[in-house]
């Protein structure tokens, strides 16, 4: 998967010279992190939906911001997704190894000088283990945001989405549908598409607050959630959200300088 700005501008740190990324440097840049899964995402969606979606965000918050470097970063395809693996074409790594993996990235990113570090999440599996990074990296005094993409718009997600259960990101649903529909539809097949009914042990008042880890006999199909409700219009609608979210938090970082550990006086060892 190799996305570019529809601009042609040269954004992927991949393809940058070595004196482009030094005078980058120079201005303060963000670096973004794609940060996502290989897994089944039901019989209608392509594998790589959580990897996709955060990339085609951070290309398009590095396209629209011009007065100072936003790189993006080679995108981490794979993530943790065990629950997954009963499912065709899952791949998962243990959690041990991919927060060693990020943990590894934002310290080189950090050595190369880059300080602004944005790890950009798209797999509801990750969330959790990359928050662990960034605690993880905080106690070394290197600082990597971690965010995942659907909470920036947790009150577009409850009010606009028609699912019975609505206001989540679900699995192959309504909202991760409707952004591949956007952002890809040649490789979403609705003809395909099946709604699962869920499987969890609690009623759903205690759900809100008490569940186990996922597995993949919680879905028949591996859907939570309903893609019939699912189009590219409502896509294209969440995604500005995300985006124009998405850039005025690489503006403000941009303007401030990360935290030290000991910037409050602390003077423990």
């Amino acid at each position: 998967m190799l996305v570019r700005p529809p601009s042609g501008k040269k954004v992927l740190w991949q393809e940058m010279l070595r004196h482009e990324l030094l005078d980058a440097l120079e201005q303060r840049p963000v670096v973004i992190v794609p940060v996502g899964s290989v897994e089944q995402h039901g019989p209608h969606c392509p594998m790589d939906v959580d990897i996709s979606i955060p990339y085609h965000l951070a290309i398009r918050a590095a396209d629209a911001i011009d007065d100072f470097p936003v790189i993006v970063a080679p995108p981490v395809s794979y993530g943790f997704t065990h629950y997954n693996m009963g499912e065709v074409g899952t791949i998962t790594l243990r959690l041990e190894v991919f927060i060693e993996l990020l943990c590894d990235i934002a310290r080189s990113l950090w050595a190369n000088g880059f300080q602004r570090i944005i790890l950009l999440n798209g797999h509801g599996g990750n969330e959790a283990p990359t928050w662990n990074v960034s605690v993880k990296l905080a106690e070394e005094d290197v600082w990597a945001l971690a965010l995942t993409y659907w909470n920036m718009a947790l009150d577009e997600l409850a009010e606009w989405g028609e699912e019975e259960d609505g206001g989540t990101i679900g699995h192959g649903g309504e909202w991760e549908t409707s952004l591949q529909l956007y952002l890809r539809g040649e490789l979403v097949d609705m003809n395909r598409a099946v709604k699962d009914e869920w499987r969890m042990k609690f009623s759903k008042p205690v759900q809100r607050y008490a569940r186990f880890p996922e597995r993949r006999r919680e879905m028949e199909h591996g859907v939570m959630g309903d893609p019939f409700v699912a189009s590219a219009e409502k896509g294209e609608r969440l995604f500005t959200v995300l985006l124009d979210r998405l850039i005025t938090l690489c503006r403000e970082y941009h303007d401030e300088d990360p935290p030290r550990y000991r910037e409050f006086g602390s003077h423990c060892p």
